[in-house]
Formats: structure tokens, C-alpha cells, sequence
């Protein structure tokens, strides 16, 4: 199963960061090469975004169900491919190292189902890693 993780320390204090990330909205507009998301109720939202594959880019729509919040540390979601046969999981997690520093953490888990899994497990190992990781950065630059 495709998946990646990527941390990062920031000079943000903690409560920063979880009021940003516990808002959907905040974040997913940095999703690497984002078109749109749509609010759909508290919990659940659709990502529409362009992912390029290394071969091709291809528009791809995600349906994400928020789960219950851990306060003040972790966000974490399940995703459903509406434009493809995917699925995952994913979150970002926030440990305090001072009253001023924060690590964010985001991880990505996506694969493939049906008959192209196979394939699509292949192209998106190297996909995964990347986009969690930038992702992941552009919280923290937008934290910083």
C-alpha cells in the first residue's frame, strides 16, 4: 500500500498549530496541485486536484470523512476515490518540544482497487511520498 510520512519542526507553539489544522479549510487548498475542495457537512469534503504521476497528470477527486479529532494533537481522515478506484487514510499530527517550537507530522496511505490496482499501487508508490511531503511543507510554511 502506497504511503509516505514527512515531519517537520516549526517555531510555531502548538495551539497554533492545532487551530490550523483542525480546520479542513486551512489546508486543503495547499494540497499539492489543488483545484478545488467543497465542503459537504462537518465531516465529510471533496478534493478535486491535478496529481502528476511521472508519466501523466491526471484530475483526480477524492471524497474525505474527518474522524474524530484528538485535541490537541491529531487530525485524521479516511479517503474514497470518486474519479478513481482509490482508497486511504491519512492525518497530520502535532507534538509540542517547547512552548514555542512544534513537529508536524502529515502521513498519506493510498491504494489502489479493482483491476488496476496493481498498476496503480506501482505508479503511486513514488507519487504518495512526494505529495505528503509537500503537502506537509506547505502547512508549515503557511504556520510559519
Amino acid at each position: 500500500m502506497p504511503n509516505g510520512s514527512h515531519s517537520v519542526e516549526i517555531a510555531v507553539p502548538l495551539q497554533t498549530v492545532w487551530a490550523f489544522i483542525k480546520d479542513a479549510n486551512n489546508w486543503e487548498p495547499l494540497v499539492p496541485g489543488y483545484i478545488e475542495h467543497e465542503i459537504l457537512n462537518n465531516q465529510e469534503s471533496t478534493w478535486t486536484f491535478k496529481g502528476d504521476l511521472g508519466f501523466t497528470k491526471k484530475v483526480i477527486k477524492l471524497q474525505i470523512v474527518m474522524k474524530e479529532p484528538v485535541e490537541p494533537t491529531r487530525v485524521s481522515f479516511d479517503l474514497t476515490g470518486i474519479s478513481d478506484a482509490v482508497e486511504g487514510e491519512g492525518y497530520f499530527e502535532a507534538e509540542a518540544l517547547s512552548n514555542h517550537s512544534t513537529k508536524l507530522t502529515g502521513y498519506l496511505e493510498i491504494s489502489g482497487k479493482g483491476f488496476m490496482a496493481v498498476m496503480m499501487n506501482s505508479v503511486m508508490k513514488d507519487f504518495v511520498p512526494k505529495m505528503v511531503e509537500e503537502l506537509t511543507d506547505a502547512v508549515s510554511e503557511k504556520l510559519k
